[in-house]
């Protein structure tokens, strides 16, 4: 503790504390957009709220300590977007048998060893293609959104790309900022809603099915693995931070885990806010940066707590605000995995074909888009990679014998 308070810097605490913000301000969204299709009760929305909220409150810290590098623990956004099409479908718990299943798998990743070998033997664009299908209709609904408030809509999309070139980081927190001042001017926020409390957690038994280990968990496990751990990993990389990987994907599963029987889905390694904690705003020197890490666990731990402030607070606010500021805050997610589907050319037709089928909503079997999305997206690679690699091996030519 010592050590810890004598590295402390203000830089690293606001560092923590925006990352912490960015948080909810954005991805928690996603999560309210999938209690809402699924018809959540309040105290299982507040209760996955406080699950999500002190895992990665946790993890952050003791990660952060143990290897004195600022590791952002947070949930998995495009995991939360797959379960807006899924949870009305299912049993609340099936859904946790789900969620116990995804965990316990990439805890055995993480455990093995074999996180590198798994990612290396999967396409990355048929990856990047199934997490860009998966997001696709919240950017959609952002533009559908535009028929019923047209004004509130407009002034978010504007704040966001205004703020997105002056300031990227805030431009999400400009955006709710932007949202919440047009629909109280307008007379929209529902303010009997909003209530001061703290989250109880609530346990549900989870119930194990077929159904919910291919429509759910292998998909969670899927965009967990290569949309989060993989560029999460690379942002600790790209800024000199040689931390082994499987640790922390096997204290991540270990957590979510734990936590499954409370609604939470899945805790991954941070990428997007992880950037604003490893790089030079938080601390020129990259040994004192670990405590903006620290630092955004202790909000993540306090906003947990009030849980059920945070659900009055959402569910006060009109749903085409909740849907434009999600369409917005994932752009970044979908121009990434678009331009990531799209960069080997060779797997461009197995990846468009992928992006369609989990776009496409279809459901066949019982199994759902995101699953058939990547089962058609191999199948096509494997095809066609096959065919040309039969193509371009050279046929030996006959070698005339040498004259005795």
């Amino acid at each position: 503790m010592r050590t810890l308070f004598k590295d402390c810097s203000l830089s690293a605490v606001v560092a923590g504390f925006i990352a912490t913000l960015i948080s909810y301000a954005g991805p928690l969204v996603i999560v309210f957009q999938a209690a809402e299709s699924g018809g959540m009760p309040a105290a299982l929305l507040s209760s996955w709220v406080w699950a999500i909220s002190i895992g990665s409150g946790v993890l952050g810290i003791v990660l952060s300590i143990r290897y004195r590098v600022p590791v952002i623990i947070a949930w998995s956004a495009p995991g939360s977007a797959l379960l807006v099409s899924m949870l009305p479908g299912i049993s609340a718990g099936e859904a946790v048998g789900a969620y116990v299943m995804a965990n316990a798998i990439i805890l055995l990743v993480g455990l093995s060893g074999a996180f590198d070998r798994i990612v290396g033997k999967l396409p990355a664009a048929i990856s990047a293609a199934m997490l860009a299908g998966i997001l696709f209709s919240f950017g959609t609904r952002l533009f559908t959104s535009l028929k019923d408030e047209p004004l509130m809509v407009m002034a978010m999309f504007v704040t966001y790309l205004l703020v997105r070139r002056l300031a990227a980081r805030y431009a999400v927190m400009a955006v709710l900022l932007v949202g919440c001042v047009i629909a109280a001017g307008s007379g929209q926020l529902n303010a009997s809603a909003l209530v001061i409390g703290f989250a109880t957690p609530e346990w549900v038994t989870p119930e194990f099915s077929w159904h919910g280990l291919f429509n759910i968990a292998l998909p969670l496990v899927m965009v967990a693995l290569t949309g989060q751990f993989v560029p999460g990993v690379a942002v600790l990389r790209n800024a000199g931070y040689p931390t082994p990987a499987s640790p922390i994907i096997s204290a991540s599963g270990l957590g979510s885990l734990l936590l499954a029987p409370f609604g939470c889905h899945g805790l991954t390694l941070a990428a997007i806010t992880a950037a604003i904690c490893t790089g030079r705003e938080a601390h020129e020197d990259p040994g004192r940066r670990y405590v903006s890490g620290v630092v955004g666990g202790v909000f993540y731990l306090l906003l947990g707590i009030f849980g059920a402030t945070l659900v009055s607070i959402f569910t006060a606010l009109p749903k085409e605000l909740i849907a434009a500021l999600a369409g917005l805050a994932l752009f970044g997610a979908i121009a990434g995995a678009l331009a990531g589907s799209m960069a080997v050319p060779e797997d461009r037709e197995a990846a468009l074909i992928t992006f369609l089928v989990t776009a496409s909503g279809m459901s066949f079997l019982g199994l759902s888009a995101a699953f058939w999305g990547l089962i058609f997206g191999i199948f096509a690679h494997l095809l066609l990679t096959a065919r040309k690699a039969s193509e371009a091996s050279p046929q030996r030519e006959a070698v005339p014998e040498p004259n005795p």
